[in-house]
């Protein structure tokens, strides 16, 4: 999945920055919404990964049931971490 095109789809904008508020709110319900609807495994962890990265990611526990997935989630958040430990 493209960055840019889930950003531009969700919040109608490619820079973060430029998001206001009420773009942010309205993205976050959609992404919300089409993440607990998703099936395919890779899309739903790449929402998720988007979510995560925007702050509003629910646990890995509680957004996957399959646990290759939930422990991919786990990864991610633990080399994120690292990451910014420096």
């Amino acid at each position: 999945m493209d960055l840019d095109a889930l950003l531009e789809h969700y919040f109608a904008s490619t820079d973060p920055d430029a998001i206001d508020a009420a773009q942010f709110a309205a993205g976050k319900e959609r992404l919300t919404i089409d993440f607990g609807v998703e099936q395919e495994p890779s899309r739903k962890f790449a929402l998720w990964a988007l979510m995560e990265a925007l702050g509003f990611a629910p646990t890995p526990a509680d957004a996957f049931e399959d646990a290759g997935l939930k422990r991919a989630a786990d990864d991610y958040l633990s080399a994120a971490w690292r990451l910014e430990q420096g």
